[in-house]
């Protein structure tokens, strides 16, 4: 017998009876990663291209999240079959001037990930989120020269590309010292959500800003590095647009956070 149509239906499309297929499952979602940071310099005056007006001038400075995630929602289920709870990305975020004695922000103009769950949450979330491969160095809990533990000496190496050319290249040298939270890390991070309404030919999309609604965040503790880092020229891509950066710091690590929603900006 034909099943009758689920209440509520599901979270996302495919809206089917069961809602067994839709891409992305109601949150809250929960991320578990191992990240590697470098915080860059860039000129102010270029960056504004990618920042919007409304929300501010950016300072100058940003960071780049290299990220391999494991994620799953509150029934676990996404665990037991990986390709549906692993990806990695690469996050951009630039700091906004703020008003004296207001706390760090900063917004995403770009951020690439390599799965369409991912996307989709991304997207309702105002991460602005395209495909592209990721690849960064792990660390594991061995001594061993393949191992890149987290001291003194070891190396790691990440990159970005999008439509098979390379938009990002960095390398770290870890320090072994403690590090601080950098980029959306430790401060808010605002997204854009918006879509255009192809009933009305010729409308475009009005975003709405956004920051993820995040709890139980955990971490291992960040260990520090020093880092070289730099953004290619792309045929579509617009990361160039800050022109030359210099990475000033670097971490790496591993945390994880919970997201039940979103908040206005």
């Amino acid at each position: 017998m034909p099943q009758s149509f689920a209440t509520p239906s599901p979270f996302t499309a495919p809206f089917t009876s069961s809602g067994r297929s839709a891409l992305v499952q109601a949150p809250p979602w929960h991320y578990a990663g191992w990240l590697v940071n470098v915080a860059f310099e860039f000129d102010a005056v270029r960056g504004a291209a990618l920042v919007p007006a409304e929300l501010g001038a950016p300072t100058g400075r940003g960071c780049v999240h290299f990220a391999d995630w494991q994620a799953r929602g509150d029934d676990g289920q996404a665990l037991l079959d990986p390709v549906y709870a692993q990806y990695r990305e690469t996050i951009v975020v630039l700091e906004l001037a703020g008003r004296p004695g207001e706390a760090a922000r900063f917004y995403c103009p770009l951020i690439y990930v390599d799965q369409d769950i991912s996307l989709l949450r991304g997207w309702l979330q105002g991460w602005p989120k395209k495909i592209g491969n990721t690849w960064l160095t792990r660390s594991l809990p061995l001594i061993h020269p393949a191992a890149s533990p987290l001291s003194q000496g070891s190396r790691l190496g990440a990159s970005l590309s999008v439509k098979e050319r390379r938009l990002v290249d960095a390398s770290v040298t870890l320090t072994g010292e403690k590090a601080e939270r950098l980029g959306l890390l430790g401060a808010p991070t605002i997204g854009a959500v918006g879509w255009p309404d192809l009933t009305q030919p010729g409308s475009v999309a009005t975003p709405r800003y956004l920051r993820a609604d995040i709890i139980d965040c955990v971490e291992s503790g960040w260990t520090g590095g020093t880092a070289t880092l730099q953004f290619h020229e792309h045929p579509v891509e617009e990361l160039a647009l800050l022109g030359e950066v210099r990475a000033s710091t670097a971490s790496a690590g591993w945390m994880g956070i919970t997201v039940r929603g979103a908040l206005a900006a």
